[in-house]
């Protein structure tokens, strides 16, 4: 008899679409994702409180927090543990570490807002959340949304950096290319027809080629 392995099934989000609602109990409070309306939100998931990870993600997070805020970017944290836990490990931090995490965190003990958002993964933990990172619009459109393992943290510069591509990609109706920052060039969208083609290399852009073609913002 074959042996039979036991799968999991679990939720994930769509991009381009609407984020999962959701209304939890945080250390600032209530928060519900309406809450955000109007801003922009990076939510993201630690697998748990006290441990070291973490706690450097958390504290990179808290630094960069001010450049979130210019983005007009707010963020929100999330692990599958209780209300006092997040307590206890916020005032540890700032008692050991000296920084202040000046964000909310959702508790999350029946793991309601980690399933919705497919923060569970079988084969890493029955009970814990991976580390998950959500960028959700002012809209309360999802984004972009990125996964790593427990065993390595996050590069929190890289979500300032992608918000910021988002923004102005939207604002502009421009693509960025491979690590692009503010004060780069963009890309302009490929022309959608053969005569466009043709008239593309002389329409001023920067241009390699018909369908690949940069310009300064």
């Amino acid at each position: 008899m074959n042996d039979q392995i036991e799968t999991k099934t679990f939720g994930m989000p769509q991009l381009n679409a609407p984020a999962p609602d959701f209304e939890a109990r945080t250390t600032h409070g209530v928060r519900k994702l309406s809450d955000y309306k109007g801003k922009w939100l990076v939510l993201f998931s630690h697998p748990a409180d006290f441990t070291p990870v973490c706690t450097t993600e958390f504290m990179a997070f808290a630094k960069a927090y001010p450049e979130f805020q210019k983005l007009d970017c707010e963020l929100l944290g999330l692990s599958i543990d209780s209300y006092y836990s997040h307590v206890a490990w916020v005032r540890n931090i700032k008692e050991k570490f000296g920084v202040e995490i000046p964000f909310p965190i959702i508790e999350d003990l029946s793991m309601k807002v980690a399933q919705s958002y497919g923060m569970i993964h079988p084969g890493a933990a029955d009970t814990s959340a991976v580390r998950a990172t959500f960028v959700i619009d002012d809209k309360g459109i999802l984004r972009a949304m990125v996964y790593y393992p427990m065993t390595n943290g996050r590069s929190i510069p890289e979500f300032i950096r992608l918000v910021s591509a988002l923004q102005t990609s939207d604002a502009n109706g421009v693509a960025t290319p491979e690590s692009w920052a503010p004060g780069d060039k963009v890309i302009v969208p490929p022309p959608a027809t053969a005569e466009a083609a043709e008239a593309r290399m002389d329409e001023g852009y920067e241009c390699t080629d018909w369908y690949f073609c940069k310009k300064a913002l």
